[in-house]
């Protein structure tokens, strides 16, 4: 099949929502998407925005979309691409366009001369993982993910009234 990568749009911002919804869902995890058509309008389109969006077509029909911003490696000296979300509709799974909108994005890298292009994947997701060993992707040997959200960021990012 071929498929059509471009930039999302701010009029994409419902159909981007919509997406992050069902990866939610095949994530396990619906009820942890609090955004809004408004949350991703000022967030990937607003002054200041620095996450990016791409839609991936068929036929002018929107298959997926994937999410990334850039970091930076002070090992390298250069920043990265980081590939937040990828999502790819059920029926075109395993039809090359989730390919696509790595390979666009592992071509954008390249271009912008960026030291790595790097993601993560849950760790029960097989599909997604043997394809990325298949592409030659690697995993992070030695490293765990952590963060802070919710209420334990509220807590330990709260400004003290003496500060």
């Amino acid at each position: 099949m071929k498929y059509e990568i471009r930039n999302a749009l701010e009029s994409d911002a419902s159909q981007i929502l919509q997406f992050i919804k069902e990866l939610a869902d095949y994530e396990k995890a619906p009820d942890q998407v609090s955004a809004t058509v408004e949350d991703i309008r000022t967030s990937l389109f607003g002054d200041g925005a620095t996450a990016h969006a791409l839609i991936c077509e068929s036929e002018k029909d929107a298959v997926g979309f994937a999410v990334y911003f850039y970091n930076y490696s002070t090992w390298q000296g250069k920043r990265g691409l980081y590939l937040e979300d990828l999502y790819i509709t059920p029926e075109y799974r395993g039809k090359g366009a989730g390919g696509a909108l790595l390979k666009y994005l592992a071509r954008k890298a390249v271009k912008e001369q960026c030291g790595r292009f790097e993601w993560s994947v849950l760790d029960w997701n097989e599909p997604a993982i043997g394809f990325y060993k298949s592409i030659g992707a690697i995993p992070k040997e030695g490293w765990i993910g952590y963060q802070l959200a919710g209420e334990a960021l509220l807590n330990y990012g709260k400004i003290e009234d003496d500060e």
